[in-house]
């Protein structure tokens, strides 16, 4: 049986109106209320769909890191360099933030930064991203192309995080956020990675002894 578009389109204003309350005033400090009245619904209404404000959070963390997972998984299976599915990698978070920055911030600052609290509840879906991005690392590695002394979940937990700590820095405003920044922050990620993984960095040609 379908669900009726309306009761979707509910569903949807209010976890839209949980993005933006829970990003301008950080999701402790705020109640269920807050959502409603940020949806324009009644405060009954929120609670006909979500048990709490916390599982408003958790669907708004699961339905876009699901989105990031499978765009991993997606750019891996394309017939590209390692180098070029790192850029892609990063070039989708990044640009997932430039789209949707109410929504990344939600997500780092409440979810994979909260290490005693939300952080913690998902933590075996963030390693998913890890796994996902080691992989890609990890068949470099077994193709000579990159360093076999790193391993690949280190190096993926340092891909990741180089990328985490660029949306943060945006986030508190540390960097500036132009489409020029955004665009030059994703070689800039990739070229720090790569350069230290490659065995022969791109661009310059190998050492014999």
């Amino acid at each position: 049986m379908k669900t009726p578009s309306r009761a979707i389109d509910k569903r949807r204003l209010i976890l839209d109106a949980g993005i933006q309350v829970f990003a301008q005033r950080g999701f402790h400090h705020c109640r269920v209320s807050d959502v409603a009245d940020e949806a324009g619904v009644a405060y009954g209404l929120v609670y006909h769909y979500f048990d709490s404000k916390e599982e408003i959070l958790n669907t708004l963390f699961l339905e876009r890191w699901q989105i990031m997972l499978d765009a991993i998984a997606e750019i891996d299976r394309q017939d590209l360099p390692a180098r070029d599915k790192l850029y892609a990698v990063a070039g989708f978070i990044i640009d997932s933030y430039r789209n949707e920055p109410e929504l990344m911030k939600v997500i780092i600052v409440e979810v994979t930064r909260a290490a005693n609290s939300f952080g913690r509840l998902h933590l075996d879906k963030i390693r998913e991203a890890y796994q996902g991005i080691g992989a890609i690392v990890e068949r470099a590695r077994a193709e000579g192309l990159f360093k076999r002394d790193i391993p690949s979940e280190f190096a993926a937990m340092c891909f990741y995080g180089a990328i985490e700590q660029l949306l943060t820095a945006w986030i508190f405003d540390l960097l500036p956020r132009t489409e020029e920044e955004f665009e030059h922050a994703k070689g800039l990620v990739v070229d720090t990675i790569c350069g230290g993984l490659e065995t022969a960095p791109a661009g310059t040609a190998a050492v014999s002894g």
